[in-house]
């Protein structure tokens, strides 16, 4: 069964997998494994549990949608990251939003001191005509 998982940034995951276990917090657990009848459904916030060949693969999902047909499920997230547990996978997405929280800010203050200059040169040209 193949599974990828799409974010704003681009495909995060494309892979097969065995069976994926989805939770989320409003619409709860539950499993897609081979041959599963086609469905779509949401994922607010919660994860993906990916297995395969033994090995286990968390990605963390926050607003998304997930489709399954023939097979091949598809994740579309407005955030997504993968760790090797829930609580890493977790944190990773935490920094990563904490980082663009600050970018953000910065990109404010410096759009507000612009807004600022621009004003003020707008007053002086104006000032200066008359």
């Amino acid at each position: 069964m193949r599974l990828t998982v799409i974010t704003p940034s681009g495909v995060l995951y494309n892979e097969d997998v065995e069976y994926v276990v989805i939770s989320s917090k409003n619409n709860g657990d539950f499993a897609i494994l081979n041959n599963h009848a086609p469905l779509i459904s949401t994922i607010d916030v919660g994860y993906l549990k990916l297995v395969k060949e033994k090995n286990t693969i968390y990605t963390v999902v926050i607003n998304g949608t997930i489709e399954h047909q023939d097979n091949v499920i598809t994740v579309i997230a407005q955030e997504a990251h993968v760790g090797m547990n829930k609580d890493s996978a977790m944190q990773h997405l935490n920094e990563v939003r904490e980082t663009r929280i600050e970018e953000n800010r910065r990109r404010n203050i410096d759009f507000l001191k612009a807004e600022r200059e621009l004003k003020k040169n707008i007053q002086e040209a104006s000032a200066s005509k008359r």
